[in-house]
């Protein structure tokens, strides 16, 4: 699949499970970027969700937890904090 398909498909993923995501404990943001590993950026575009801190999966509700992967896109979950408007 090309970048741009890819793109695509990431966008009407986001589209259709945003919402969903959003209602989930500790997420703040739902995004389009690429991976990261170990602190730094890969090449990999993907669906980011942003919280405001990472626990591990056992401390969460199962309903609360993030896939890896939503409707064939990958999913990278990067810890932001808490966000606040200026």
């Amino acid at each position: 699949m090309s970048s741009t398909e890819m793109l695509a498909r990431i966008q009407e993923v986001k589209r259709r499970r945003e919402a969903e995501l959003l209602r989930k404990a500790n997420v703040v943001a739902v995004g389009i970027g690429y991976r990261q590993r170990g602190g730094h950026f890969t090449d990999e575009l993907c669906l980011v969700v942003s919280v405001r801190r990472k626990v591990p999966p056992e401390m969460l509700a199962p309903e609360d937890c993030i896939p890896p992967e939503i409707d064939g896109v990958p999913v990278d979950v990067q810890e932001v904090g808490t966000l606040r408007a200026l």
